[in-house]
């Protein structure tokens, strides 16, 4: 995509479209996508009226805030971009040197888990919750500086139980997958 020559026109419309599909494209790697410079992604923005990533990004997150119930915002690991309670969620953590080990520089597992985990909480429909079981996979090691994008996607629900898929990715790759049986306390909701 990035060595095509797109006309002014096309351009627009395709740079519309990529934020509309990714809210979190920064002017760079649009750049890059488009074969242009950053300045020019930044003046195609203004002419479409696309507000700058930290102002899409922020927007998206305020409304996801809102829609929390099992968890409180500052219990979120990482930034929560995207809640459709009982669907779906999308958070972003990026990795500081204080979660690594110090002889690899490998972040330590619990931090990405811990992201799942919040994650899998604040997708499922449900005031008082808890995880009752996870199946957890680490693929790829991560390291100070990525950014991680965990999805969550609630794949089926029976009685009190919510069963919710997460899938971590860094730069694409996916670095760990996790399918959790979250199980909601509210009353009348049964048993664990």
């Amino acid at each position: 995509m990035g060595t095509r020559r797109w006309p002014k026109s096309e351009r627009l419309a395709a740079v519309r479209r990529a934020v509309e599909e990714d809210p979190f494209l920064t002017d760079e790697e649009l750049a890059r996508r488009f074969g242009v410079s950053s300045q020019t992604i930044r003046l195609d923005r203004l002419e479409l009226s696309i507000p700058e990533v930290r102002a899409r990004t922020r927007r998206v997150a305020e409304g996801a805030y809102r829609q929390l119930r099992a968890v409180r915002g500052r219990e979120i690991v990482g930034e929560l971009y995207e809640l459709q309670r009982g669907v779906s969620a999308l958070s972003v953590l990026t990795t500081t040197p204080d979660m690594v080990f110090e002889k690899s520089g490998v972040v330590r597992g619990h931090f990405i888990f811990a992201q799942a985990e919040s994650l899998a909480l604040a997708v499922i429909d449900a005031e008082v919750a808890l995880t009752g079981v996870a199946n957890i996979k680490y693929k790829l090691p991560v390291c100070v500086g990525d950014t991680l994008v965990a999805r969550a996607e609630v794949t089926r629900r029976r009685q009190n139980k919510y069963f919710v898929t997460v899938r971590t990715q860094k730069k694409g790759r996916e670095v760990f997958r996790a399918k959790f049986i979250m199980v909601s306390l509210d009353e009348g909701s049964g048993a664990v």
